[in-house]
């Protein structure tokens, strides 16, 4: 009796609600779920129909790329100095992006990208240099520390959490960020290291990162955890193409001079130079008639062998080409850097005074002892704001509550340390703090 009740039930297709006499066969799925031939055919037809429409493209904008000339003025508003490598800079983004937003890639000859490496001491403008290209370009912009990066599997951070950083500075929009760029700071901290115990333990934080980073300076897909950290196979991860997402590299290179110099005079002993400081034609590709010492670095002669000395595994001196140095800034170019650019930190202080409604003028003289200070402690442009931080400290715990203020004058005295500033009223009267200033040595 059972039987002959189960071989009497009737199953309706989920979908049409056709039956089985009204079709020819039923799929069966989980939960009484069943689907006839007839609406398989009509979900494939719709499959391939939006295989045939051709994906768009999100965050990808088409506009116009601005010249090499262009950009280089606009990070003149930015950046003090550095003219060649402004000019290197310049080009190599330009054809990257020409490359990139022109869909070059359709062509018969394929154009590899062009990453670019920096080298100059801490405060030369490194990264103030990455982070303006990405403003001129309106594109997304993440900067990584390279000393955080360890080998996969290792305590520390992977390669992809570098692009997890690009994928967030896009709001997620994966094509906006294959657009972007890279900055990787510190990179001469993940050098080859060297040493008695080389053979027997692993490099997991030089060449280990080196060999890591290969894979996504140099283009590929790359499978990044959505929520950082470690990857495990038991998680979906975003898949982002890096062949078009532009990556700098900086670092102060400590020892790369001294390297340059050694084989300058190796170059020139053999050839039979006379020692009087004159570059050989192999320095660089420069001709001997320069006088490399006469020249605040050496860094201008570098040769690709010169970073294999210094620690860098051959494929990643090749996947950056475009090296470009920065020289440390003098006492002339940091005063330039108090006042000239958009964002100068002059400007920044003073329009937060006038936020009290109070002017904020510093003399001539204060910013040349400003900018000796700064060389003094071997920052560069980033020990100008701690030297002015720490002079106006006092002058801005007080000023809120003090009334009558318009106008605090700083002085070369007061950079130094050995007074307060001037403090007038709307009628020019001199207006005492309840403390005295003293600035912390």
């Amino acid at each position: 009796m059972p039987n002959s009740r189960a071989s009497s039930r009737v199953y309706l297709c989920s979908f049409c609600r056709k039956g089985e006499t009204e079709t020819n066969r039923l799929v069966a799925g989980p939960g009484r779920v069943f689907i006839c031939y007839e609406c398989i055919g009509a979900c494939k037809q719709v499959i391939d129909q939006n295989k045939s429409v051709a994906p768009r493209q999100v965050g990808i904008r088409q506009r116009k790329l601005p010249v090499p000339r262009e950009i280089s003025g606009c990070l003149n508003s930015y950046v003090i100095g550095q003219e060649r490598a402004k000019k290197i800079i310049s080009v190599a983004v330009y054809n990257h992006y020409k490359r990139t937003w022109n869909g070059s890639q359709q062509s018969e000859v394929e154009i590899q990208k062009t990453n670019i490496l920096l080298m100059g001491p801490t405060g030369s403008g490194k990264t103030l240099l990455a982070q303006t290209l990405a403003k001129i370009l309106d594109v997304p912009f993440a900067i990584a520390d390279a000393t955080s990066l360890t080998e996969s599997g290792y305590v520390g951070e992977d390669v992809e959490n570098i692009l997890l950083r690009l994928i967030q500075a896009a709001d997620w929009d994966i094509a906006k960020a294959e657009q972007g760029i890279v900055y990787i700071d510190e990179i001469d901290k993940i050098a080859r290291k060297e040493g008695p115990n080389r053979s027997i333990t692993r490099d997991v934080s030089g060449e280990g990162v080196q060999q890591e980073l290969l894979k996504i300076v140099e283009g590929c897909l790359a499978n990044v955890p959505p929520q950082g950290g470690r990857k495990h196979p038991y998680q979906e991860f975003l898949q982002i193409k890096t062949h078009n997402i532009l990556f700098i590299c900086g670092g102060a290179f400590e020892g790369l001079e001294s390297i340059i110099e050694r084989r300058i005079t190796r170059s020139s002993s053999s050839l039979g130079f006379k020692s009087n400081g004159s570059a050989p034609p192999q320095a660089g590709g420069r001709g001997g008639s320069v006088s490399y010492r006469k020249t605040s670095s050496v860094l201008p002669y570098l040769i690709p062998d010169d970073l294999l000395e210094y620690g860098f595994i051959p494929e990643m001196v090749g996947r950056l080409p475009v090296m470009a140095h920065l020289d440390a800034l003098d006492e002339l170019a940091l005063i330039r850097v108090l006042t000239e650019p958009k964002n100068a930190i002059v400007k920044q202080y003073q329009r937060l005074f006038s936020m009290d409604n109070v002017e904020l003028v510093f003399t001539p003289k204060s910013l040349e002892v400003a900018a000796s200070e700064a060389i003094k402690r071997k920052m560069g442009a980033r020990g100008l704001r701690s030297v002015i931080e720490e002079t106006l400290l006092d002058v801005m715990y007080e000023l809120p509550s003090l009334k009558g203020v318009q106008r605090c004058i700083v002085d070369a005295d007061t950079i130094k340390g050995q007074g307060p500033p001037a403090l007038l009223s709307a009628s020019g009267q001199s207006i005492e703090l309840p403390v005295e200033i003293k600035r912390l040595a």
